[in-house]
């Protein structure tokens, strides 16, 4: 029987049709695992971006209040310090240097002569600054200072410990030590209200511990250097309102710190700013109104 050769034909064409439609089929089908691995891949960066995210997000959140936390403890540190709280770390340490005249720490000369006038600095309004009969946070308590007291008298010695100076003084009391930290040679005053204004901060506030935290914060040209900030007078109101912040570490070997004296002018239920006094802070003396 004599073969039909359109039907050879017929066949061919499917055969040529069909092979094109399977490559496609096996490509599809390899293709199908790098898919799935792609997308896991997606997933697992996604988890872990939203991981990160919100371990920052509760980072950010936690430094928040520790920000607000170490504004406190640094009031509190002052207030602290105050105390002497804080050198009763150093107790044993004072103890331990002994200089052999039975005074804790070593001598040290220091930038004070005697008589010497030091004023009180970086105490809080609420609070008073320690004469102690040795300069040692444990040692009896023999007067206590005013927070802006002036004319505190040096008897020009100085006493080195690991971690504080202490200044020798004389007062009412008899002569006494005080911590270094929180007394200062007091220099000239100049109107800095012009400088604050050029700054472009605020000079409104429904406060006037909000006006003069806005003041301070302008005073602070490096937040790194361990700058404390404490209202050493509280707030009053008159025809004209006032208080007074010491700004002490500035970073500056001669100038110590600031005190900020404002004032401004009741307007409804705020204040706006009329001007600002500051006084220089010295740590190592003055010459005439300026730090040496």
């Amino acid at each position: 029987m004599k073969a039909n050769p359109f039907g050879s034909i017929i066949i061919r064409l499917i055969l040529v049709a069909i092979f094109p439609l399977i490559l496609i089929l096996s490509a599809c089908s390899d293709s199908d695992p790098v898919d799935v691995r792609t997308n896991e891949a997606t997933d697992t960066s996604d988890d872990a971006d939203g991981a990160v995210d919100d371990d920052s997000g509760t980072t950010d959140d936690d430094d928040d209040p520790s920000d607000d936390t170490d504004d406190d403890d640094s009031h509190n540190d002052d207030d602290d310090d105050d105390d002497d709280t804080d050198d009763d770390d150093d107790d044993d340490d004072d103890d331990d240097n002994d200089g052999g005249d039975g005074l804790p720490g070593e001598p040290w000369d220091g930038f004070a002569s005697a008589g010497d006038l030091f004023g009180v600095v970086g105490v809080a309004h609420d609070d008073v600054l320690n004469v102690r009969e040795a300069p040692d946070a444990g040692s009896t308590i023999i007067e206590t200072l005013d927070p802006t007291e002036m004319g505190v008298e040096a008897t020009g010695e100085g006493r080195l410990l690991p971690s504080t100076i202490w200044y020798q003084v004389d007062t009412d009391s008899g002569v006494g030590w005080v911590n270094a930290r929180f007394v200062a040679f007091i220099g000239g005053t100049d109107d800095a209200t012009a400088e604050y204004i050029a700054t472009g901060s605020p000079t409104n506030a429904e406060t006037m511990v909000e006006l003069a935290d806005a003041v301070a914060d302008a005073f602070i040209f490096d937040p790194d250097v361990g700058t404390t900030v404490t209202q050493t007078v509280a707030p009053s109101v008159g025809d004209l309102a006032e208080i007074t912040y010491d700004i002490i570490g500035l970073g500056d070997d001669a100038v110590g710190g600031f005190r900020l004296h404002i004032f401004a002018t009741p307007v409804g239920e705020g204040f706006e700013l009329k001007s600002i006094e500051r006084t220089l802070l010295c740590s190592r003396g003055t010459a005439g109104e300026l730090c040496v």
